[in-house]
């Protein structure tokens, strides 16, 4: 039996008496775009975030450049990003003309470095985006310290980990404002791309609202130049009903991560820690070892896939080889993109599904 990394089938199946009559609804409208379905989800989002507002776009990628519009970020600027994350944290500074200024992360969250985050800041910085990676918080307490007392924006990248919170209080609710990703494997993910802004800002929630919809607050009349960057009908419907459920999938989730650490606890692998005052979602249940490429290999040939996320450090993209990154410059970042290894999870993995990887892993290293 091969075990799937996810399967989104299974998460259609268990709404799918309810999403299709509304789908049925929405085909029959020809209502697709800023209806009443994203309208309610917005409101909906927010509500769970604990923020004002929330106003859903096209991508988690656009989420982040419209944030960054929202801002004021343009050329000569500077945004401090971890070295550690996936590249659409950072792409949409160098779109905007600004420079990513990377910043190495700690152990064990993975997250931006706070010690390390003054070190890099200069009269240009005019953002600051933490990454809570792989479904567990950032460091935030140094950070909004940092950024309050420097009069910084601080942006929150919470692609991977909608429903985490750190002490106490959800993720996307420290920042001046918050970027969410709908990509279909997110632990709330819609059937194609998907991305929301969140803030508690009046301001700024009516200027993403127009940036989202080509810089117009009303029909044909632009106030500022825009994007075409809005979440339809379909997507808003189905992520209503999947964020109904996100809190038992992230616990279940929870469920199969603390079971993996159970049975690998006496392999010479560095499992997921989750830090003080912090809940981790499990977006992603990632081991290192060592011997990462030799344990993937293993794996698929018995079935069983597992990604790397991410294989490169952004300084050593050749996306941003002109800025001059080296090897050596984040020595954090670039120690857990050779060692990280994900492992299948997802919250209707069965128990036959779990005992097959774990059999797996366990039987590379001789156990």
């Amino acid at each position: 039996m091969n075990v799937p990394i996810v399967d989104l089938g299974r998460e259609y199946r268990e709404i799918r008496r309810q999403l299709d009559p509304v789908l049925r609804r929405i085909f029959t409208s020809g209502g697709y775009i800023l209806g009443q379905e994203g309208e309610a989800f917005e409101k909906e989002l927010a509500r769970y975030c604990g923020v004002g507002f929330a106003v859903g776009v096209n991508s988690g990628t656009d989420a982040i450049l419209i944030a960054l519009m929202a801002l004021g970020i343009g050329p000569g600027d500077e945004v401090l990003v971890p070295a550690m994350t996936f590249i659409a944290t950072a792409e949409p500074v160098a779109l905007l003309g600004a420079r990513p200024v990377f910043v190495d992360i700690e152990n064990p969250s993975y997250g931006m470095d706070p010690k390390l985050l003054e070190q890099r800041l200069t009269p240009r910085t005019k953002a600051i985006i933490a990454v809570h990676l792989y479904g567990q918080p950032a460091s935030l307490d140094p950070l909004i310290r940092l950024a309050a007392n420097r009069n910084i924006p601080l942006v929150e990248d919470m692609a991977q980990a909608i429903g985490s919170t750190y002490k106490g209080k959800m993720v996307g609710s420290f920042g001046r404002i918050s970027c969410v990703s709908f990509f279909p494997t997110k632990n709330l993910g819609a059937c194609g791309d998907g991305g929301a802004v969140l803030t508690s800002d009046p301001a700024l929630h009516e200027r993403v609202r127009a940036l989202r919809n080509h810089g117009a607050k009303i029909k044909y009349h632009h106030d500022f130049v825009g994007l075409n960057s809005r979440l339809d009908e379909i997507q808003a419907a189905v992520l209503r009903l999947k964020l109904a459920r996100l809190n038992i999938w992230n616990e279940k989730r929870a469920k199969w991560a603390k079971a993996y650490n159970v049975a690998f606890k006496d392999l010479p692998v560095k499992l997921p820690e989750t830090a003080p005052e912090r809940k981790h979602i499990y977006h992603l249940y990632s081991i290192r070892s060592t011997r990462r490429d030799e344990l993937k290999s293993f794996l698929e040939k018995n079935g069983i896939p597992s990604g790397l996320h991410y294989p490169a450090p952004l300084h050593l993209q050749p996306a941003f080889a002109s800025w001059g990154g080296r090897a050596g410059d984040f020595p954090e970042s670039e120690a857990l993109a050779a060692e990280t290894l994900s492992l299948p999870l997802f919250p209707h993995m069965t128990a036959r599904e779990h005992r097959q990887v774990v059999k797996a892993v366990r039987s590379f290293f001789g156990k």
